[in-house]
């Protein structure tokens, strides 16, 4: 009986000091908790922008950075000019204009990544489906989307030492070869098609970019 007194005795001094010491501690928010574990990665900042006088273009006014579910950061940083070019024209009939609802962060990311052509444009076209995916884009958007990409995106030939800039059209592009635009009404079916067969299938990303290279043959 004495041992049990003391243990009570004890329990009452201690508590005390206990829930002083967590009152006096940082309170944890969900933005203090690391969320690289999301399935699609995480935003780290939104996108603040600024229509430029042309009215198809638009100006960041502050970075906008996306880590994707393997731990890659993508930073499209503040000045960087974003017109939608890297989104084939045959997908906006889909998305209703590259930078309009859940799309626009994706967009702008994948914008830039295809102007500064630093990473394989492969990891350019995933990063952008990770970011829809982050967005809430669906599945079956996202997919089709990225199958859009896969087949008749502007890709080009990525190495350790850069290509020399050459002039297509009255562009200068960065590194060569950059893909011809594909005929509007016809890449709208064939996405159409795929789209079909993933709502049916549920491919996976790797399945996906298998089918799009049959596609060439």
């Amino acid at each position: 009986m004495l041992a049990k007194r003391v243990v009570r005795a004890m329990a009452l001094i201690v508590a005390p000091s206990l829930l002083a010491a967590c009152a006096g501690s940082k309170r944890i928010t969900l933005q203090d908790v690391p969320t690289t574990t999301h399935p699609w990665g995480h935003y780290s900042s939104s996108p603040v922008t600024r229509w430029n006088p042309d009215g198809r273009s638009m100006t960041l006014l502050q970075d906008l950075r996306y880590t994707d579910p393997n731990g890659l950061l993508w930073v499209a940083p503040a000045g960087s000019i974003v017109d939608g070019a890297s989104i084939p024209r045959s997908l906006w009939s889909f998305m209703g204009g590259p930078f309009e609802g859940k799309y626009r962060n994706a967009s702008v990311l994948h914008d830039v990544a295809y102007t500064l052509q630093n990473r394989p444009p492969q990891e350019c076209d995933r990063m952008f489906y990770y970011a829809m995916r982050c967005s809430g884009v669906s599945a079956l958007e996202a997919k089709t989307m990225y199958y859009a990409l896969v087949r008749f995106g502007r890709h080009w030939k990525f190495s350790i030492k850069r290509a020399r800039p050459v002039k297509l059209g009255r562009k200068i592009v960065a590194r060569a070869e950059v893909e011809l635009p594909a005929n509007v009404p016809a890449a709208q079916q064939q996405i159409l098609s795929a789209r079909d067969w993933i709502r049916m299938s549920a491919p996976s990303l790797e399945q996906i970019e298998e089918q799009a290279s049959q596609a060439d043959h």
